[in-house]
């Protein structure tokens, strides 16, 4: 299947989400901020509507705050393109044994958030892992705000133990949401880019408060943000070290945050090996640390505003079974083993995953990296692992990416032969490089104007997919 189709998603919610005014039969009233959720899966299977998590954030203002954040991504619209249509999507929440994230995407695609509660940002544990959308509709929003300014104490409940038996003829609130397959896609990228990127600067609340406060508002320019001492400061070209920052208009929900800040830890992924590639747009993520329990909030950016993570092609080599940086191929069958074994984990452990599911480090690994395809696995920046989640849109890995179509028909054709250091594919000659020496090299335009930062071509993939069927690999 193309990726291009639309995917028709159905929010459902027996009520709408609010901050609601709760007298107890004995003792003070207090405020009670109920957030309804829509379809999902918990670990006893599909769900109506889940119930997740009744408790008190430790740091109400703060947690509001970035609530508010996280919302706004996912109504904001940083590349207006002429068949681009504005549509309302409701963030994603994951119960995961012990903490709550809350993920959303900006309508464009290009602006990724994502807000982690541990476990000392919430009273109790929730009291069921899984994930489903939650409603953020503008009463809660305008009810968060006032959370955030007073910063009094919240009960906050995801979900609600009354709508878990609202059956399909109870009363509900509908909302159909043409979802874009790349905006669905870009979940799964995402993650894969994480997983690739490593922290390349930190910095202190003061510092923290200053770089952001004194970004752009606006502009077209590529920006490199280059450590300099304690802090960081903005060149118009890279430097060792440096980290993309394409559209610095877009990190503008940390600005209401600052006030909450401890830390500023920015991430990226580290240099292709290729020097040619130097200077060329790549992905950074922002993670911001919000007062003593440790709460992040993070925004990962695109390489430009105009590109969707969509088209990334971080996930292609897991896509195409097998792992470009090592030709050890992850089966379907090895990724079906691994679903099962995940059991809501907050942070995969992958040594003790290899060992339940007896594959290598690497097969495992990859397996990881194909389920992330569908959504089955995020990855949490901060503990350098994944996590199991199943998103509740629709994301599977038949939405097969074009150049991987595009590989499969030159397999199929019998175009890819391989050669002493490589292999012809198609019209075009592929240079196989070592683990950690850079990416596989093609002589076709593509590559050349890429060099290998926006994944492999879909004749490094073909050659590759060969290499990695009986017989070929060597």
């Amino acid at each position: 299947m193309s990726e291009s189709g639309p995917v028709t998603h159905l929010y459902r919610y027996a009520a709408s989400s609010g901050l609601r005014r709760q007298e107890p039969g004995s003792g003070p009233a207090r405020d009670v901020l109920s957030l309804a959720t829509s379809g999902g899966v918990t670990e006893a299977g599909p769900a109506a509507h889940p119930y997740f998590f009744t408790g008190f954030l430790t740091e109400p203002g703060s947690a509001a705050q970035a609530l508010i954040a996280t919302a706004a991504i996912a109504r904001a619209q940083y590349h207006v393109a002429a068949a681009t249509v504005r549509m309302l999507r409701d963030p994603v929440v994951t119960s995961n044994a012990d903490r709550l994230r809350f993920e959303s995407f900006s309508a464009c695609g290009g602006v990724h958030a994502r807000l982690d509660l541990p476990p000392p940002a919430l009273s109790v544990p929730p009291v069921t892992s899984g994930t489903t959308n939650v409603d953020f509709n503008p009463p809660m929003r305008a009810a968060l705000a006032r959370a955030a300014a007073t910063a009094s104490q919240i009960l906050l409940k995801v979900g609600d133990e009354e709508f878990t038996a609202v059956t399909e003829t109870g009363h509900v609130t509908e909302r159909k949401v043409d979802l874009p397959a790349r905006w669905v896609k870009g979940f799964g990228e995402v993650s894969a880019l994480h997983a690739l990127m490593l922290p390349v600067a930190e910095l202190a609340a003061p510092d923290t408060q200053r770089f952001i406060s004194g970004l752009p508002r606006t502009g077209r320019a590529l920006l490199w943000a280059v450590p300099a001492g304690r802090t960081l400061r903005l060149a118009a070209t890279p430097r060792p070290g440096a980290v993309c920052l394409a559209g610095p208009e877009r990190l503008a929900e940390l600005r209401p945050l600052l006030r909450f800040a401890r830390k500023l830890r920015v991430y990226a992924a580290p240099d292709s090996g290729e020097p040619d590639s130097r200077g060329l747009p790549a992905p950074s993520a922002w993670e911001l640390t919000l007062g003593p329990a440790g709460t992040r909030f993070t925004l990962t950016l695109s390489p430009e505003p105009y590109r969707g993570f969509s088209g990334e092609g971080a996930l292609l080599s897991a896509l195409a079974g097998t792992s470009v940086a090592d030709p050890a191929q992850a089966t379907a069958g090895d990724a079906d083993l691994v679903s099962i074994l995940l059991g809501w984990e907050p942070v995969i452990d992958l040594p003790r995953l290899t060992a339940s599911a007896s594959l290598s480090e690497e097969r495992a690994a990859a397996a990881l990296a194909t389920l992330a395809t569908s959504g089955k696995v995020g990855f949490d920046l901060a503990a350098g692992a994944y996590f199991h989640r199943e998103l509740p849109l629709g994301a599977g890995p038949e939405r097969v990416h074009p150049r991987l179509a595009g590989a499969r028909e030159l397999v199929a054709a019998g175009r890819v032969s391989l050669t002493e250091d490589g292999a012809m594919s198609g019209d075009h000659r592929v240079r196989f490089r070592r683990r950690g020496t850079g990416p596989d090299v093609c002589t076709c335009p593509w590559w050349g104007q890429h060099r290998g930062t926006r994944g492999p071509c879909q004749h490094v993939l073909a050659a590759r997919i060969v290499l990695g069927q009986p017989g070929g690999a060597r």
